[in-house]
């Protein structure tokens, strides 16, 4: 139960700036990167609350595009469509919203990294830079936040502070 509780802590324990005001900036893209994702990227290919009523999408439901799209990638992909169409939609949607809270940010962050690295390199790759900035852009924010959690404006720094 201590071994669990240390994995726990070292896990969430975010690393902290000296200055807030930093770690305030890193809050604000943060929070606005995560609110992107899932609202503008996840929510459309996964049933959760924030979907539009237009995407007609069930609780934890996904599009019905979505897994065509992914197995087309080819290899596992196509061996397990489903599945990965379910994992990346969940991803975007449900974590980014917890990458904006900042609860569970590191594992979010790995999780939401393996999404967009899908993304960019079977789905972007022939739109140029151009078509692959979103993606890319998402990916930055989460190696940063896979590095040093959520900072001192999430709420893995206060949960962090109860597992003393």
């Amino acid at each position: 139960m201590i071994r669990l509780k240390q994995l726990l802590k070292f896990i969430i324990k975010p690393a902290t700036q000296k200055n807030w005001f930093a770690d305030f900036t890193f809050f604000v893209i943060r929070f606005l990167c995560g609110i992107a994702l899932s609202l503008s990227f996840g929510a459309d290919k996964f049933g959760v609350p924030w979907t539009a009523d237009s995407q007609h999408l069930d609780l934890f439901e996904v599009a019905a595009w979505f897994p065509e799209d992914v197995k087309a990638y080819g290899g596992i992909f196509a061996m397990f469509p489903i599945f990965f169409a379910w994992m990346g939609a969940f991803s975007e949607a449900v974590g980014g919203m917890l990458l904006a809270l900042g609860i569970g940010t590191r594992i979010w962050s790995f999780l939401i990294m393996c999404t967009m690295l899908v993304a960019i390199f079977l789905q972007k790759w022939n739109q140029g830079l151009w078509g692959m900035l979103p993606a890319l852009s998402f990916l930055w924010v989460a190696m940063y936040n896979l590095t040093l959690g959520s900072g001192r404006f999430g709420l893995d720094f206060l949960i962090s502070k109860k597992l003393k």
